[in-house]
């Protein structure tokens, strides 16, 4: 019989513990610092497949995006691309791609837009950023990130504009910088065409968002 990893986990210390078929690995875990501790470099030096994002010296791992979600994306990368594009204003990406909002804190955007200054020199990863998107997950730890903790990040991170889009609500809201924090610029839901107050003419059909999907269904 295998071990109860629950009372595997109270009795024996991570720094002695070899890890038993179905539990986590746990002697990876020794070439790690521990929560709380990681740095900047120890983050970029991961190189892991997925999302992991840094806060305060601990890894946070948002969840893994669905079908929808990355159906939603590729159309709003698509349309804000080509506006950013034809006006050559900057550029346009996608996550994965580490922005560092200030010291200890590095986010992935669903989709960042980058002024041309944010380019000179093509730094390894950018510092900041112009307008962001984060296409909010049903999750609720990654719902809370999207909607509470990352406007006020965001905003101390200078960035002029966050579009939060929840297809679980139907809903994009527009959040525009005033002064040190936030102010709405609009809670756009079905009908209705979300706009951007930093790329004038900017504008998205809500409807159109959230029916986003495979080329040939």
């Amino acid at each position: 019989m295998s071990a109860d990893p629950t009372m595997l986990s109270a009795e024996i210390p991570l720094s002695t513990r070899s890890s038993q078929r179905g539990e986590p690995t746990w002697e990876l875990a020794h070439f790690y610092p521990v929560q709380g501790e990681w740095t900047e470099e120890d983050y970029l030096a991961l190189n892991l497949s997925c999302l992991v994002e840094l806060s305060d010296g601990c890894l946070e791992f948002p969840a893994m995006p669905t079908l929808r979600h990355q159906f939603i994306v590729r159309l709003l990368f698509r349309l804000l691309d080509a506006f950013v594009t034809s006006q050559a204003l900057g550029e346009v990406l996608l996550a994965p791609l580490p922005i560092q909002l200030f010291p200890g804190k590095v986010r992935e955007p669903d989709i960042v837009f980058l002024r041309p200054e944010r380019l000179r020199g093509l730094p390894q990863f950018p510092q900041g950023a112009d307008l962001v998107v984060e296409v909010v997950s049903a999750d609720a730890k990654d719902r809370q990130r999207d909607l509470e903790i990352k406007p006020q990040e965001y905003a101390r991170a200078r960035i002029a504009e966050y579009w939060i889009v929840d297809p679980e609500l139907r809903q994009i809201t527009v959040l525009t910088l005033d002064g040190q924090t936030y102010r709405e610029h609009g809670k756009f839901g079905t009908g209705t065409v979300a706009t951007s107050v930093l790329l004038g003419g900017f504008a998205v059909a809500v409807d159109v968002v959230f029916a986003a999907g495979p080329v040939n269904p």
